[in-house]
């Protein structure tokens, strides 16, 4: 049994609860006090989900879909000591155009939140003139410069790797069509500078597990181990009464990431608890960020439920991949390396 290692910064202040005796299925388990952000968390703002935080200057910041109460989604930014306790900022992230001039997008959700080497970008779902991705960019979180869409419609789940492989941003991401489409595979795309997006390959598509047998998504931003890239992420099945979306995990081959070394072939995290099941959609547990330390090997996967709230649970690097590898089912269109 190797002893598998996070590549990554320490983060010694990170949440954490140890795992509860009576665990059963994958090594993942709830924080105990879920959910850490409830219904209408601030003026204007009836629900908060799916949203991304990540440390910063020794304490926590954060992305998050605020579902306004006309419906309308926009991103708030939130700040954290603790990754728990959450304060918002009462209006919308100020997004502007290179020239510093006011660039709003018409409505934006889904964030995810990467650093790579001193920048933060911001990557979230947005309408260019159909479902598309947007991309900004902040060394302060004061200035955030909208950049250029990496895609055309229609596409959603874009998630950016943490660092350059073989010299390019590599982004995942997941076309679609307009709607909530009941199908879509898990891409991946290259840029050596944030604008012009190319080398396109598959990396992996549905299951016939049922809890990914309709479609999946990149979740959380990849973390980068000693046994390749440690992917969460959100596959969907089907129900007589609508969507189940639950949490997966896959290891990527560190230096071809379009690879699946590892896919597990269980699901590491589905709609169990009261918060996960009712809600505005019933059955979603929605994966969009970790935060990890690498001394101690333990992650904290912050997750969307029912499109309502925000969960967090908790498992160790060393448990993850070992269950990972020990119940791994990869095929064809996995080991290959995407291109036809």
């Amino acid at each position: 049994m190797s002893n598998v290692k996070i590549l990554a910064p320490a983060v010694p202040n990170m949440p954490w609860q140890d795992r509860p005796d009576n665990l059963n299925g994958a090594p993942v388990w709830r924080f105990r006090d879920n959910p850490v952000i409830g219904r209408n968390p601030l003026k204007g703002v009836a629900r908060i989900f799916n949203s991304a935080v990540m440390p910063c200057e020794g304490e926590f910041i954060g992305v998050f879909r605020g579902e306004q109460t006309n419906g309308i989604p926009y991103i708030y930014l939130g700040r954290s000591r603790d990754a728990i306790h959450w304060e918002f900022e009462e209006e919308k992230i100020p997004f502007t155009d290179e020239e510093g001039n006011p660039f709003m997008p018409v409505y934006a959700y889904d964030p995810r939140l990467v650093k790579i080497e001193d920048t933060y970008y911001l990557i979230w779902c947005q309408d260019f003139y159909g479902a598309s991705i947007g991309m900004a960019r902040t060394t302060d979180f004061k200035v955030f410069t909208r950049m250029e869409n990496p895609f055309i419609p229609f596409n959603r789940n874009a998630v950016l790797f943490p660092r350059k492989i073989n010299g390019n941003y590599v982004m995942l991401s997941r076309p679609s069509d307009s709607g909530h489409t009941p199908f879509g595979d898990i891409f991946l795309s290259e840029s050596p500078d944030l604008v012009y997006w190319g080398r396109h390959r598959h990396v992996m598509g549905k299951s016939p597990e049922w809890w990914e047998s309709l479609k999946i998504g990149g979740g959380a931003a990849p973390i980068e181990t000693t046994e390749g890239w440690l992917l969460f992420y959100h596959g969907v099945g089907g129900t007589c009464n609508g969507y189940v979306y639950s949490i997966g995990g896959a290891i990527l081959d560190i230096d071809n990431p379009s690879v699946v070394k590892y896919r597990c072939e269980n699901f590491l995290l589905t709609p169990e608890d009261w918060y996960e099941e009712r809600g505005f959609v019933p059955n979603v547990t929605f994966p969009c960020a970790t935060i990890h330390d690498s001394v101690t090997g333990r992650i904290a996967i912050y997750y969307g439920a029912a499109d309502t709230y925000v969960g967090l649970a908790f498992t160790t690097v060393q448990e993850i991949v070992e269950y990972i590898k020990a119940h791994s089912v990869v095929r064809e269109a996995d080991t290959e390396v995407g291109k036809r």
